[in-house]
């Protein structure tokens, strides 16, 4: 297998990328000087050095200086860490934080959970969120920020169900993000109106 055909298979692996736009990415990159794929390289390279894990929502972010042992949005005492919303993907978390109307804190599942699948616990973070919802004491009411479409309420489904005993327990209502979202929406792709409407409206 020569070097196009590996980075084209690379490329194919990415999300909503097949081979045919792989490959024409492989080309692109041909066509650019030698100061383009050098620049490139390196800031591949420095993506896993300079971006970590936020040990309390578990999503990725750049630490501005040494010692930093959380993202800035867990380290933000104005933020009202007693609302704790779950989201499947970082991705999800950046549309959320875009509208301005969140100030709760996230914890990121790290995928979904699809349908049939056997063993639900392995594919998403849920131990972990376990863990943490255990260790803060302050989480009044977690928000069930998935995707509106197969998937997504299947991975909000389990997570209701294996959160039920604890949250039961401790007091704790989860709430699910309201209409406004159509079904088979990705928060990705969803305008940040019919966002702001769906959290306000949660239930």
């Amino acid at each position: 297998m020569n070097s196009i055909e590996k980075l084209t298979r690379i490329f194919a692996e990415f999300p909503g990328i097949g081979p045919r736009q792989a490959r024409r990415f492989v080309y692109y990159l041909l066509t650019r000087a030698n100061g383009t794929l050098e620049e490139l390289s390196k800031n591949i390279a420095e993506l896993k050095k300079d971006i970590s894990t936020c040990p309390g929502c578990r999503r990725f972010y750049e630490k501005k200086y040494d010692g930093q042992a959380i993202c800035n949005i867990c380290s933000d005492s104005e933020r009202e860490s007693g609302i704790l919303m779950l989201v499947q993907r970082d991705i999800d978390l950046e549309s959320i934080e875009k509208t301005g109307n969140f100030n709760g804190v996230y914890f990121v599942l790290g995928g979904s959970v699809p349908i049939l699948e056997k063993e639900p616990e392995k594919r998403i973070r849920v131990k972990d969120l376990e863990s943490r919802i255990k260790e803060d004491k302050k989480i009044k009411e977690i928000i069930l920020g998935v995707n509106w479409n197969p998937e997504g309420e299947n991975t909000g489904i389990f997570v209701e169900r294996f959160l039920k005993s604890l949250a039961e327990e401790r007091k704790i209502k989860i709430t699910h993000l309201g209409k406004g979202l159509s079904m088979g929406s990705e928060l990705e792709y969803t305008d940040p109106d019919t966002l702001k409407n769906a959290l306000k409206n949660r239930q």
